[in-house]
């Protein structure tokens, strides 16, 4: 029997009835369109290769959990695990270092700066990245999804409308509203941005 012919469904139900080689069959059935996902998402083949297999690994366990509610939306239900997992990445790699033109040595006019950062200029720096990072995270799941996209990931608002399923309106109208609640809980706060 050729298993390419074979349901969703189907090759859940044997999976569930003890056919090891179903699951199999179910994540090859959909492996190049998860993986060339995830590759558009992060733009390194080695993570995106990591963020896959940690995709069909959680979705694996999911499934032998009993937990998951076979709807006829495989492929949806796995292309939202890979794109918490891209999300999980982005959250966990922010916190890295990044280089900017200014932490590179070139102020906003392009022009190299001719003394270090002081450590007080330091200091601040990282305050106030950790007071951003701690707004972006109180911010609804809509708009820091967008936000985290926009800023830690660098897609643009077109890509990032295609990632989340959304008009590019909807996406542009979500980071709009997360910069004014991010206004907002800056006033409430009374937090100084350097």
């Amino acid at each position: 029997m050729n298993v390419q012919m074979l349901s969703d469904q189907e090759l859940l139900g044997r999976y569930l009835q003890g056919d090891r080689s179903a699951i199999s069959s179910l994540i090859e059935k959909y492996s190049r369109r998860v993986r060339d996902y995830i590759r558009m998402m992060v733009k390194d083949t080695d993570v995106a290769d990591d963020i896959f297999q940690e995709t069909f690994i959680k979705a694996v366990r999911v499934i032998d959990e009993g937990r998951y509610a076979d709807n006829g939306k495989f492929l949806s239900w796995v292309l939202r695990i890979a794109h918490n997992q891209v999300i999980d990445h982005f959250r966990a790699g922010r916190a890295a270092a990044t280089v900017g033109e200014s932490s590179a040595g070139y102020n906003i006019l392009g022009t190299m700066r001719f003394a270090e950062r002081t450590v007080e200029e330091s200091i601040e720096a990282e305050q106030t990245s950790a007071e951003v990072r701690a707004l972006v995270e109180e911010l609804p799941d809509e708009q820091r999804e967008v936000v985290m996209l926009r800023y830690y990931s660098g897609l643009s608002f077109k890509e990032i409308a295609e990632q989340t399923g959304v008009s590019i309106n909807t996406a542009l109208g979500r980071m709009r509203y997360a910069l004014i609640n991010m206004r907002k809980m800056i006033k409430d706060k009374n937090l100084v941005l350097c």
